[in-house]
């Protein structure tokens, strides 16, 4: 109830007091107004704590309400407490003691979403799927804060775990080791003379990686480069501008980034001599490629140096920096927008102004601004980079994202691998009746598509209810979930292809690793064959370029 009341009543009114103080005034526009409001809050602080009627936690009260405030600017500006700072540092290097797994909390469990080949993890006989329920004496139910960090800990260190696996709990243990994360997890030829490299971040390692397996690739005879972003979030700015170092001359501007406060204005040159500035190169994006993505994709785009292909990109055009502050604490925030080389800033949620439900307004496409290219190419800004070959394959339908998102595909694909565990190097084929498996597996789990109109339908019943109506329209409302339940499925059947790709690339995962999904994907990949054919076709390739 405390903490109820806290949120209801008290944060909100921390929240103003602090917004006051980090959006409308800065100390040298108006010094008065910021000590005023410091001096509001700080009385109201000490007067919650000492008046309220229950004892309060003032780190805990302050955390919340210092959170509660920077979430009403933008997602990307965030208060890290002492126990934040490691996780926030792991994220930056990718280096850290640990399970060497990608692992999400669901519920009361850490859910393996995939263990990484030959780490802890892996090594502890553990798959993607198992749900881990308790680490060492501590029961996950019973712990509410960051669970993953009970999985980490000195080189050595051994931890007992209970887990969930079909049904059966078992038991373990796991010796964590020194998990580094590879920026570049994969890289190999396609052909005789077209290389490929994957990058899945930019942490501080990004351009090394990228400069050892391009110059790798070379000494093997490659003449063309494919560039992989899909699903890359970003990371480190100063990485961007290294790996577009490799592919343009010294002195190339890569990215400006703009801000109101002068020093934070920057503009960000190659500073190396280049590894090949001739060398055909083409970019993969989708959706989820964002931040530092996007400052590689546009800037070889502006230049006029790579192909851009698959989707239009996620649409982060805000620059972050860390600010440390008293106590070991820190503050993440956003200092500037960054602009490519032909002046467009692809930021496409403007989180200055919102819906009546409190969220950021996207830029529609009518108030886009166009720009120029090196070479005289119209592009635009406002909405991420729209890469200069869209393919309809890379962009997912709004119900496949709902499959991914609330992990239909991946609880599918575990019962799959159990039905089917001796697959091995085998590439498993995705039948009619596998798909049609698929569709009954959602409806044996009540599978929940998370639907706005489902939303609408479910409190419009609760409503009724409420009202003592419904017994009056629940014939009518039966008819609109069947109906509802019809057009769910239909939509999966029109999707059918891209969801059994989905499934496959998810079944590769549990069997071969991701070294396999790689694999498969220089063979068969829709994209990256479309990259293929774009790089063998110098005509096309230079027409796209306009060279």
């Amino acid at each position: 109830m405390l903490s109820l009341i806290k949120k209801k009543y008290i944060l909100p009114t921390l929240a103003s007091a602090f917004l006051l103080v980090g959006v409308g005034f800065s100390l040298k526009e108006d010094y008065f107004e910021v000590a005023k409001q410091i001096e509001i809050f700080t009385n109201l602080y000490k007067a919650v704590n000492a008046n309220y009627v229950d004892d309060t936690n003032p780190a805990e009260l302050m955390n919340i309400a210092i959170k509660s405030m920077l979430a009403d600017l933008d997602p990307y500006t965030n208060y890290f407490n002492e126990q934040d700072i490691v996780k926030y540092k792991i994220n930056n290097t990718g280096e850290y003691a640990d399970i060497g797994a990608l692992v999400t909390r669901k519920d009361d469990q850490l859910i393996i979403k995939e263990p990484y080949k030959n780490m802890p993890a892996d090594k502890a006989g553990l798959k993607a799927g198992d749900a881990i329920i308790q680490v060492g004496d501590i029961d996950l139910s019973d712990f509410k804060d960051d669970a993953s960090q009970l999985l980490r800990g000195g080189k050595g260190t051994k931890i007992s775990i209970k887990y969930i696996r079909q049904g059966k709990t078992l038991s373990g243990q796991i010796e964590l080791g020194e998990a580094k994360t590879k920026a570049v997890p994969f890289f190999g030829k396609i052909d005789d003379k077209t290389g490929y490299i994957v990058l899945t971040q930019f942490t501080n390692t990004a351009s090394l990686e990228i400069k050892e397996a391009f110059e790798q690739l070379k000494n093997e005879g490659i003449e063309k480069l494919v560039l992989d972003l899909r699903d890359n979030p970003g990371g480190l700015l100063n990485e961007a501008v290294n790996i577009c170092n490799f592919f343009v001359p010294k002195d190339e501007v890569i990215v400006t980034t703009k801000s109101r406060i002068e020093k934070h204005n920057n503009t960000h040159k190659t500073t190396r001599e280049p590894i090949d500035t001739q060398i055909p190169l083409a970019i993969i994006v989708n959706g989820k490629s964002a931040s530092a993505s996007e400052i590689v994709s546009g800037a070889l785009q502006d230049l006029d140096r790579a192909v851009v292909l698959g989707a239009r990109s996620f649409g982060k055009g805000l620059v972050q920096r860390p600010v440390d502050l008293t106590y070991g604490t820190q503050l993440k925030v956003t200092i500037s927008r960054y602009y490519t080389p032909s002046g467009r800033c692809i930021q496409a949620l403007d989180y200055a102004h919102k819906d009546k439900d409190g969220k950021a307004i996207r830029t529609t496409s009518d108030k886009y601004n166009a720009f120029k290219t090196k070479n005289g190419r119209t592009v635009y800004d406002g909405g991420g980079i729209l890469p200069d070959i869209v393919l309809d394959e890379t962009k997912l339908s709004p119900m496949t994202e709902k499959l991914i998102a609330n992990d239909g595909i991946f609880d599918f694909a575990t019962e799959y691998y159990y039905k089917n565990p001796n697959l091995g190097q085998t590439i498993p084929t995705i039948t009619d009746a596998d798909f049609a498996e698929f569709k009954a597996f959602l409806k044996r789990k009540n599978f929940n598509f998370d639907s706005e109109s489902e939303a609408a339908l479910k409190n419009t019943w609760k409503a009724a209810q409420k009202e003592k109506v419904d017994a009056g329209i629940q014939t009518e409302y039966q008819q609109l979930l069947t109906a509802l339940a019809r057009s769910q499925e239909a939509q999966l059947t029109q999707n059918q292809k891209e969801i059994k790709n989905l499934i496959l690339d998810e079944l590769l995962k549990r069997y071969q690793y991701k070294e396999g999904l790689y694999q498969y994907y220089i063979k068969n990949n829709p994209e990256i064959k479309r990259a293929v054919t774009v790089l063998a076709n110098p005509a096309e390739y230079n027409k796209i370029l306009k060279k």
